[in-house]
């Protein structure tokens, strides 16, 4: 990446610019957005280890697209273990329903229906075998005490799960159908698709592990038993381990990052399989450098720049994203290595713009909350404006999670100091209102700001993008208007 002129302050993502340059890349189509770290991911991004938003339904629906999600850190290890098997036990390309029993009643199908994006529920028999779907155009008005073999409908589309999805896709349109459910070769349930999943099967491809499963990853603190932690983790066979917390360039992160890479080390040798350990958060070169000293595949950047977060309001401390990315990722390439940009992505662009800076793959947190996938429930506002609930994982209320085995007397000692928001409301776009949605929406963005560089993929995006500095005024002038002014 070059600037157009030198800047002469640190920046953030509004205030810089991509520029056009001669292309021969002819589509978008013909950008390859594999990740450039060690994971290698078919898609460039991870879904940051916030509580309230990452989960076992976001980490398996981001991973049959080519991403990977970070369950976090404040969940007991036994649970990690649960959500991981769960997401390794599912359909690579089919998506996982929302699944009832013939006597759950309507009111209960109704309020596990919006955890998918799907729309509907697929009501099975004792045996595991689709006997109808439900959905809530078809239970409105029923007593939320009925069952949902009352009001399910059983003009099921059937297919076998070696169905390539282009015939999945076919077969709905010719049958005007929504949802195709697919079934193993004993009739239960495989999973589902939708016609516009199967688009998306033919466009993405899932993160997969050696054994062909999808892909996920855990966060571990620095306190308590890291090592221990680690372990178990490992032994619930996840992808990619996190050692995180807001401030990285401390000694206690050094050692416990020191601890994990021992036993991820002690691990591999006798298994042969090598996880990548990544681990902030730090803003600057020497940072980087520390971390990758003491273990780091990947160095995880970024203070402050969370929707959650304010750290940098209470504390002074913190760094415009853009330029500590682009300072840590020529760091890390100096080690071999490479950085995640880790916060501040509002729009697809600050995303293609954190790569063109060199990040091997950006996290997202916050932007990710107002989904049907995420952790939280969905709520509405007096408006009828459906949302959910997002809280930054220095607040008070994570604190609250985080302690709560310790005494009364430390909780209340932890719960003086936060940094952080409680509680926010993160209002589903209707638009897009699953995280696959949001998926589209960025990789289209990102895979056109590749062909405007002339980059067929993110090694030579981030060597071709030329960039530039702009005023406030100069962001403002490129945001479209959605009424007449």
């Amino acid at each position: 990446m070059r600037f157009l002129t030198q800047p002469t302050t640190d920046l953030t993502y509004n205030d810089v610019f991509m520029v056009p340059s001669r292309s021969s890349v002819a589509s978008r189509h013909d950008v390859d957005l594999t990740s450039t770290d060690s994971l290698a991911t078919p898609l460039p991004l991870v879904v940051a280890n916030m509580t309230a938003v990452s989960g076992r339904r976001m980490a398996e629906t981001v991973a049959r697209r080519g991403a990977v999600a970070i369950i976090p850190q404040d969940l007991p290890t036994d649970v990690v273990g649960q959500a991981v098997a769960r997401v390794k036990a599912a359909h690579v390309v089919f998506d996982t329903p929302v699944r009832v029993a013939r006597t759950t009643t309507v009111g209960e199908t109704l309020s596990l229906i919006p955890k998918r994006s799907h729309g509907l529920a697929v009501v099975v028999d004792d045996d595991g075998c689709p006997v109808g779907v439900v959905r809530p155009d078809q239970a409105a008005g029923a007593d939320r005490f009925a069952q949902a073999h009352e009001v399910m409908s059983t003009d099921l589309v059937t297919v076998a799960t070696t169905t390539p999805p282009r015939e999945i896709f076919e077969l709905l349109t010719a049958s005007h159908q929504d949802v195709a459910v697919a079934l193993h070769d004993d009739g239960t349930m495989a999973g589902v698709m939708t016609p516009r999943g199967a688009l998306r099967a033919g466009i993405y491809s899932p993160a997969v592990d050696a054994a062909g499963r999808l892909r996920v990853g855990a966060a571990v603190g620095i306190n308590g038993d890291v090592a221990g932690r680690a372990e178990q983790l490992l032994e619930a066979c996840v992808d990619v381990l996190v050692v995180d917390t807001a401030h990285g360039h401390q000694e206690k992160m050094l050692d416990a990052l020191a601890a994990v890479r021992d036993v991820r080390d002690r691990v591999a040798a006798a298994t042969g399989t090598r996880v990548p350990v990544v681990a902030g958060n730090v803003v600057t070169a020497a940072g980087t450098h520390d971390l990758v000293d003491a273990g780091a595949d990947v160095v995880k950047v970024g203070v402050g720049p969370g929707a959650m977060c304010t750290t940098r309001m209470q504390t002074g401390v913190g760094r415009p994203q853009f330029s500590a990315v682009l300072e840590c990722a020529e760091a890390a390439r100096a080690d071999g290595r490479a950085v995640w940009a880790d916060g501040g992505v509002r729009h697809p662009r600050d995303i293609a713009l954190a790569l063109a800076a060199g990040a091997g793959s950006v996290m997202i947190g916050s932007w990710f909350a107002g989904t049907h996938e995420s952790t939280g429930d969905l709520l509405s506002d007096a408006q009828g404006r459906s949302y959910k609930e997002s809280f930054g994982m220095a607040s008070a209320r994570a604190v609250r999670n985080r302690t709560r085995s310790s005494t009364g007397y430390d909780r209340g000692l932890a719960s003086l100091f936060e940094e952080g928001i409680s509680s926010s409301r993160m209002y589903l776009d209707p638009e897009r209102p699953g995280v696959e949605d949001l998926l589209d929406f960025i990789t289209s963005g990102v895979r056109s700001s590749c062909t405007y560089a002339g980059a067929r993929d993110l090694t030579e995006f981030a060597r071709l993008a030329v960039v530039g500095v702009q005023s406030s005024s100069g962001y403002e002038e490129g945001r479209p208007l959605h009424t007449s002014w």
